[in-house]
């Protein structure tokens, strides 16, 4: 290894003395070959990373919302449309920007293209759902190959979901939180009294 440091160092070295001398420097070998080949993989390795940006992003993302709607929203049915309307809206709505929905260049980056609250209540439970569809990833080197060759034993589903993911897009990607209606102090109020 640093053999193969000191050689790409030295014609580095070379090509910088030639270009200050003024006289054009020949292409290496590095740089014509193997660096379009490096950015390849880079490119690949960053949608493949994209995909674990956003599980990560979802995760903090639904623990935020479950732990908002368990602290804002009410057990009174006569505060039901608030909280259906504008408390899920502005949780759905500071979600979708902390995922990145809101910048043009996050979105494409992972790939993002729909997202989704859903809320359900229970006589115990919230139960918080969040869902986000995906577009295609976009690496149609990646995609050059049926899933059924791909995905060949010991591999299993899971290489055939990441497989439409990468390809296909559409796939959706789904956070569901449970928590308990309340987990904030209530003030008392002594029976027979308004």
């Amino acid at each position: 290894m640093r053999t193969v440091i000191k050689t790409i160092s030295g014609r580095l070295g070379r090509a910088a003395s030639c270009l200050r001398a003024g006289r054009p420097g020949q292409a290496m070998t590095e740089v014509v070959l193997l660096f379009p080949l490096f950015l390849v993989i880079v490119f690949i390795t960053a949608k493949i990373f994209a995909l674990l940006v956003l599980v990560q992003k979802l995760e903090i993302a639904s623990y935020y919302a479950a732990r908002r709607w368990q602290l804002e929203s009410h057990l009174n049915a006569d505060y039901a449309g608030w909280d259906d309307g504008t408390l899920k809206k502005d949780i759905e709505k500071a979600v979708s920007g902390y995922i990145g929905f809101d910048s043009p260049a996050v979105t494409k980056f992972l790939n993002l293209k729909d997202i989704k609250m859903d809320v359900v209540r229970t006589q115990v439970w919230n139960v918080i759902t969040i869902t986000v569809t995906t577009n295609p990833a976009g690496v149609k080197m990646l995609c050059k190959y049926p899933k059924q060759a791909v995905c060949t034993a010991p591999y299993g589903q899971a290489c055939m979901d990441g497989h439409d993911y990468i390809c296909k897009g559409g796939k959706q990607l789904e956070v569901i939180k449970y928590v308990p209606n309340r987990d904030r102090p209530i003030q008392f109020v002594l029976p027979g009294l308004k």
